[in-house]
């Protein structure tokens, strides 16, 4: 499941992007809506942010690219957005541009668990999924709360800190996590630190997808400077590199369904 950035460096390529790593087969895309303060995205992320930003870039101009690539895809989209930007836009309104766009759902993490009924209401009405998140310091009570309050899938952040590109992950990772399976029926993806094909033979048979931000945007960085078909290439290539993995890891957990 990767993580890009819209509009950097434009959105032009953010729809090229879309395209290359549907095509090289992945599952699911999250799409960063650019945001001058975001919340725990490490120097890679918000450096990209920060380029798109300077684009003048606006929701309006992101929703109508991906609405006009969403239909030659085959894979879902939901956008990783500041609440903020959902409260400034509308509510409701946001979930029924987006849903236009052919989203499927939200990733909010800035939206507390006490925050999230009104959200939570209009995306169950919308069928529209509110993804949130559970960290390793959650109490496991509240984790529990948060998960029944959320719909699509349930983000579990494997690290306590920044995104970024990590040589090791925590050893109680994959035991936090079968925990947390036992307590809900959402599928549960995991991200953060998440780049290289050992990370995905340790988590895969515990989790339902693999979140890859950092590995991807830091690839990114050079589109503006660089053919854009070698940066495409080196894209899907790391995207290849992942998903072999994936597939040659035993006793992998059959994905759940849910809304």
């Amino acid at each position: 499941m990767p993580f890009i950035t819209a509009a950097d460096p434009d959105l032009d390529f953010t729809a090229l992007a879309l395209k290359e790593l549907a095509a090289r087969g992945c599952h699911l895309c999250e799409l960063g809506i650019p945001y001058s303060d975001p919340i725990a995205d490490g120097p890679v992320i918000q450096a990209s942010y920060t380029r798109a930003l300077a684009q003048k870039v606006r929701l309006a101009d992101i929703l109508a690219t991906v609405g006009a690539v969403t239909p030659q895809l085959g894979m879902p989209i939901v956008t990783m957005v500041s609440y903020s930007i959902v409260y400034r836009h509308g509510i409701e309104q946001y979930v029924r541009d987006a849903k236009q766009a052919g989203v499927s759902g939200a990733i909010v993490p800035d939206l507390l668990l006490e925050e999230a009924d009104t959200l939570a209401d209009v995306c169950r009405r919308e069928d529209f999924s509110l993804i949130q998140l559970v960290t390793p310091t959650t109490p496991r009570d509240r984790a529990v709360r948060i998960a029944e309050r959320s719909s699509g899938f349930l983000y579990y952040v494997s690290v306590t800190g920044i995104t970024g590109e990590r040589t090791r992950l925590p050893d109680n990772l994959v035991q936090n996590v079968a925990w947390l399976r036992e307590r809900t029926e959402l599928p549960i993806c995991i991200g953060f630190g998440i780049s290289r094909p050992e990370h995905v033979r340790l988590l895969a048979p515990v989790a339902d997808g693999l979140i890859v931000g950092s590995a991807l945007v830091r690839r990114m960085e050079y589109a503006a400077s660089r053919p854009r078909a070698e940066v495409l290439r080196e894209m899907g290539e790391l995207a290849d590199e992942l998903l072999s993995a994936l597939r040659e890891t035993p006793d992998v957990q059959p994905p759940k369904s849910g809304k």
